[in-house]
């Protein structure tokens, strides 16, 4: 009976809502808009043409080089030191795996993401930053979850999504939770809200990306 009453409590203690929930309750339509999208759907069954796989990774390369700086410009507000540890080591894994793909000048709503959440580091809080670069790590975890369980015909679709599926990747989008979800609540009403302001804006910008790559954004002439 004990043994039974230890069990009940600790689930109750883990179903216990965290302040990153509110953030996903905010971007639910976007998300659910996203996984919609006709680029998503073409690595599950194929039908993706290669130039606009190509096309998204090249940008990628792009993206992640921003990203890996914004994370240790991050790193530098920390307010623990094992905090800016684990971020800068992010940043390198980002900078690995930017160096395996080919690189390409930004497009349009690239360089409008990139430049929102260089912003948000840099002229917000520590709790802001981490909420501008959060849907980066924990959208592309829940569409990997999702993809993985349709699976793709493509191998080198495959190959992406059981990257975003696997339990490595996971463990670094709970990093990142945790570090947020340990910040929320010594945070006022009005710093969340612009926490949560700037994690949508960042997951809007995420659904644009999987549209550049669609469409293969360019600039104007």
């Amino acid at each position: 009976m004990r043994l039974l009453s230890c069990f009940l409590l600790a689930s109750a203690v883990f179903a216990q809502p965290q302040p990153s929930d509110e953030l996903w309750v905010a971007i639910a339509p976007i998300y659910a808009k996203t996984l919609q999208h006709p680029f998503l759907a073409g690595l599950t069954d194929g039908a993706l043409p290669r130039s606009r796989f190509e096309f998204f990774l090249r940008q990628d390369a792009a993206y992640l080089d921003a990203f890996a700086e914004a994370l240790r410009a991050l790193a530098a507000k920390a307010p623990k030191r094992e905090w800016a540890e684990t971020l800068r080591r992010h940043a390198n894994e980002a900078i690995a795996s930017e160096k395996k793909l080919p690189p390409a000048p930004m497009a349009p709503s690239n360089y409008a993401y990139t430049n929102h959440f260089r912003a948000a580091v840099a002229n917000g809080t520590f709790a802001e930053g981490l909420a501008a670069l959060l849907p980066c790590y924990w959208i592309y975890q829940e569409v990997g979850r999702e993809l993985v369980r349709k699976g793709s015909k493509n191998p080198d679709y495959q190959k992406w999504i059981d990257n975003y599926a696997g339990e490595e990747y996971a463990k670094s989008v709970r990093q990142v939770l945790a570090m947020y979800n340990a910040e929320a609540p010594k945070l006022t009403a009005s710093q969340r809200a612009r926490c949560r302001e700037l994690f949508v804006l960042s997951a809007r910008y995420e659904y644009m990306f999987w549209d550049m790559a669609w469409r293969e954004e360019q600039w104007l002439p």
